[in-house]
């Protein structure tokens, strides 16, 4: 039987009605024969977007399959029981090239009555961003559903919402809920829970080639928005360099933020769960103790939960997010 060892997998590609080229001109990733890559699913157990391995002896294996032949030593004892074979998280790089549509996701109570899913819990990294760059991330003020719904009926709903203007670097934790859209400009990559149930509030007005608007979800997205206003909805956390900073953590996952310039050793053995590398600047070798990996910007790897220890030596410097489970 194949060991286990760091994975990567490739990459699916989607084209969206706002998505651009930032996915090759920025990370290097050949999306065509698509006319657009708007979103990368770099890790992800969703059904009908299943990952498989891209490289070593597992090659060509789906997520699931692997779940299902090495169980906790994969993802983690705890995380096996709790999930069986569906994959908890999913990894993302999102290129706004136009503004996404306003939306909500909703939480585990909700996605598991109507949708016998996940809620989507999420947390964006911006990495690249235009200059003036916003996103919308909740409201601005307190709302109740009244409120809410006079502004989404006169097209209003700007005045409600929290606009943030972006710059590299910035973090942002998105709880199932929170009204949120992407904006124009934006290139992020996006740790969340496995689900693909998004509430679509409003579009813009917008068509595609067709002439067709995107379907709305006005009233399923009701019962699912938070409708406080939150004091601070951007993450505040320390850009050191050569130190390991937590950005966020919830009870889905922890994220880490890492810029090295020298070499580390990270020490597992107190955690029960897979770790997760999205690099998104540089690159490092990853030694693994039987074997090493080379991991550059653009990569996102899954080490297992067997392989407790790690060696990582940038080459000559990386930036990357290392998320987990808790």
């Amino acid at each position: 039987m194949a060991q286990l060892y760091p994975l990567k997998f490739k990459t699916i590609f989607k084209d969206k009605i706002w998505g651009g080229n930032k996915i090759n001109t920025v990370l290097g990733k050949d999306f065509s024969p698509l006319p657009n890559c708007g979103e990368t699913w770099e890790i992800s157990g969703v059904k009908g977007n299943v990952s498989e391995v891209n490289g070593g002896a597992l090659s060509g294996k789906a997520l699931t399959e692997l779940i299902e032949e090495f169980k906790g030593e994969l993802v983690g004892n705890k995380i096996y029981k709790k999930f069986g074979t569906d994959f908890p998280l999913l990894v993302k790089f999102i290129d706004a090239n136009e503004d996404l549509s306003i939306q909500v996701h909703p939480d585990d109570k909700l996605a598991k009555e109507r949708h016998n899913s996940f809620g989507k819990t999420e947390m964006w990294y911006i990495f690249q961003a235009d200059e003036g760059t916003k996103l919308i991330s909740g409201f601005n003020q307190d709302v109740d559903k009244e409120t809410y719904l006079k502004h989404l009926n006169e097209k209003s709903l700007d005045e409600i919402l929290n606009k943030e203007e972006v710059t590299a670097g910035d973090a942002f934790f998105i709880p199932a809920g929170r009204v949120h859209t992407i904006g124009k400009g934006c290139l992020l990559a996006e740790i969340q829970q496995t689900s693909d149930i998004t509430y679509r509030i409003y579009d813009f007005d917008r068509t595609d080639t067709e002439g067709n608007k995107r379907e709305l979800h006005t009233e399923e997205a009701l019962d699912a928005i938070d409708y406080k206003h939150y004091d601070q909805y951007k993450t505040d956390y320390d850009k050191k360099e050569n130190e390991i900073v937590k950005i966020t953590s919830c009870q889905y996952f922890e994220t880490n933020y890492f810029h090295f310039t020298e070499t580390t050793e990270r020490d597992y053995r107190k955690l029960d769960s897979f770790v997760l590398y999205v690099c998104f600047e540089g690159g490092f070798e990853l030694d693994f103790g039987t074997g090493r990996l080379k991991v550059m910007k653009g990569d996102a790897v899954l080490v297992p939960a067997n392989i407790k220890n790690v060696k990582v030596t940038p080459e000559p410097y990386y930036k990357m997010l290392e998320a987990y489970v808790p």
